[in-house]
């Protein structure tokens, strides 16, 4: 391992002298019996050949003292411990290039190899009290201690830079990186914030660099850190406009959508601006599930008033985010879906049938089929919004989606796969092409057509959007395993149509066919998914007693499969938000941490778990 960093330091000194080197690989003026000789010695060093490398590079640097020939005479010397030797080759260098203090860097570096640390720390400091007031050399002299491992050397050459330059140049950047590279967040933190004071118009680039810093901070202090002295100086200075945009920067990475909100809001106040800034976080926090950071931020933008250019936006997305507030909600009420479809028509009678509607009459008409029964109706709003006059849109391609959905939800399976075909047609290589073709396949799926909807899902597992990719994959492993475990596919058809039914609303029917799962064979690799899927449908049934005992039923008896983890955190869920039970919830969140760390649910549960326990969150 040793020998391998060494390696590396010496590649990375090496490509610090690009220019140099690369006139000795490809020299016009030297004998090509020197420039093999070069070539040959290289070849050594890379396969840890030393004694023969050094005898060819100490040749040559007698003949010619290049860079290049001294840096693979020592690094040889050094890997030889040949320590003696090593210093007197840097000293020689060093003389014969009077005033370049990283051949003094190179000393004390020989020093650290040969255990002399005292001679080591004097050329150190003597090479810092030296340094010249010429950025260029600065900034070569704290990379030559960063790439010999002296990295605190390397700071205190960019502190004695700064004041040798007397305010032409702060070295801030430089500084700030070095100490993410040493591991001193805090400082990084606080060097970055000096810098934007003097330069706040370098807040991207500070931005994109914490961004990376973050990428590697392994244990995940950076954002705490970040936040705490970010927050110090705001109160300190709170007309700074940059700290309002990095604080809105970093609550938007940190997910907290809600202060982000707030920030947004404050930033928009400032400018009177028109809420763009708020309507980008109302929309990530919905896309985030996070529902009351999105309605806070779209109320703000309806509380600007009609005459608003983003008025209608943010009712759409008010809206949206009212409808998925209620249908995650684990008790739909009806009443409340109801009061959501007469704010849609409400809207749609405010802004008419229009391009900029389509996604309201769309939203109402699943709301009507879905959740009020109103499957008729539904079609009709769509029938409507897909005739609005127009070009071919992403918007017209999601009214034939939904269109398609209802279609299926209805049975009329001949209707939805045409629509459905349509929109793969017409978007073949986008997003929602490859959507109706999921779309499609499940479709195929649901009536039994296996070979088929497997076909569809390979080709769908290499598209762009990552989400829809990971979809297919999920069904076509799906169909994959259970075709190959049953032949006759009769638990597969059978859990296919159960699936085809819940998502009708059949529920009743749905549970007899998976009911009928059970009674195949004494053992069957859907048991687990069967139980899973009979809990869902008494939870939507409102038989909330039944489910916990189906859930728990798969915690017991398939503890490893797959779908443990939903099963365990649906129970917490149950027990926190429809029995009441604090203490309850609270084990199986402790559970859930405990035996499945690796769970998308982790997050919320331990979110969850702190709430209940009286945390501040």
């Amino acid at each position: 391992m040793r020998i391998l960093r060494h390696i590396l330091v010496l590649t990375l000194l090496l490509a610090a002298v690009a220019p140099v080197y690369s006139q000795l690989i490809t020299p016009t003026n030297k004998p090509d019996q020197d420039r093999d000789l070069q070539r040959l010695g290289i070849q050594y060093y890379q396969n840890r050949e030393y004694e023969k490398c050094l005898n060819i590079f100490r040749e040559l640097y007698e003949k010619d003292p290049t860079h290049t020939n001294y840096t693979y005479a020592l690094y040889s010397m050094m890997e030889l411990r040949e320590y003696r030797d090593a210093e007197k080759l840097t000293k020689k260098q060093g003389k014969n290039n009077q005033g370049q203090l990283r051949y003094r860097v190179d000393l004390g570096y020989v020093y650290i190899r040969s255990a002399e640390t005292e001679k080591a720390e004097r050329v150190f400091e003597g090479v810092i009290k030296n340094l010249p007031a010429n950025l260029h050399e600065i900034k070569q002299i704290a990379s030559a201690f960063y790439l010999r491992g002296q990295p605190e050397y390397a700071i205190l050459t960019y502190q004695q830079g700064k004041l040798l330059m007397k305010g032409e140049y702060s070295f801030q950047i430089e500084l700030a990186s070095m100490y993410e590279r040493n591991g001193n967040y805090r400082e990084m933190v606080e060097t970055f914030l000096d810098h934007l004071e003097e330069v706040p118009e370098a807040r991207e680039n500070v931005q994109n660099r914490l961004q990376t810093a973050m990428g590697r901070d392994i244990e995940d202090n950076l954002p705490d850190i970040l936040r705490e002295s970010l927050l110090i100086r705001y109160q300190e200075n709170p007309e700074a406009v940059y700290l309002n945009e990095l604080l809105l920067w970093l609550s938007v990475q940190q997910k907290d959508f809600s202060f982000a909100f707030t920030q947004a809001r404050s930033l928009d106040r400032r400018f009177r601006e028109d809420g763009y800034r708020v309507l980008d976080v109302a929309e990530l926090a919905l896309m985030n599930s996070d529902y009351d950071a999105a309605l806070e931020s779209y109320e703000y933008i309806l509380s600007k008033g009609k005459d608003s250019p983003l008025y209608l936006n943010g009712l759409i997305g008010f809206l949206e985010t009212r409808y998925r507030q209620i249908a995650n909600d684990i008790m739909i009420e009806n009443e409340a879906m109801l009061e959501l479809e007469s704010a849609y028509l409400e809207a749609i009678d405010e802004f008419g049938v229009q391009q900029q509607t389509m996604q309201l009459l769309r939203d109402l008409a699943h709301i009507q089929a879905f959740h009020l029964n109103k499957e008729t109706k539904a079609i009709e709003n769509l029938t409507l919004a897909i005739a609005i006059p127009g070009p071919e849109s992403i918007a017209r391609a999601r009214c034939k989606i939904e269109l398609a959905d209802i279609y299926l939800f209805q049975g009329e399976v001949w209707e939805a796969t045409l629509l459905y075909s349509q929109v793969d047609k017409a978007f073949k290589n986008e997003p929602i092409g490859h959507q109706a073709k999921l779309k499609n396949a499940w479709l195929t799926y649901y009536i039994g057509e296996f070979e088929w909807a497997k076909a569809q899902l390979d080709v769908l597992k290499a598209a762009t959007s990552k989400l829809i990719a990971n979809d297919a994959l999920e069904l076509s492993l799906h169909i994959a395993d259970n075709i190959e475990a049953d032949s006759s596919y009769a638990g597969l058809r059978y859990y296919a149509n159960a699936e085809l039914l819940l998502y009708q609303n059949k529920y009743e029917e749905a549970y007899a066919t998976l009911d009928s799962i059970m009674l195949l064979s004494a053992w069957h690799p859907l048991f687990d998914e069967v139980l899973f899927s009979k809990a869902e449908i008494r939870i939507r049934q409102g038989e909330f007693t039944q489910a916990d005992s189906l859930y728990h039923e798969l915690l017991t008896e398939y503890p490893e499969d797959i779908l443990a983890d939903d099963a365990l955190y649906r129970r917490a869920i149950l027990q926190e938000e429809v029995f009441e039970d604090k203490e309850k919830a609270m084990e199986l969140y402790q559970q859930l941490l405990r035996q499945y760390p690796g769970s998308i649910y982790t997050i919320d549960a331990r979110r969850r778990f702190r709430i209940l326990r009286g945390d501040e969150v």
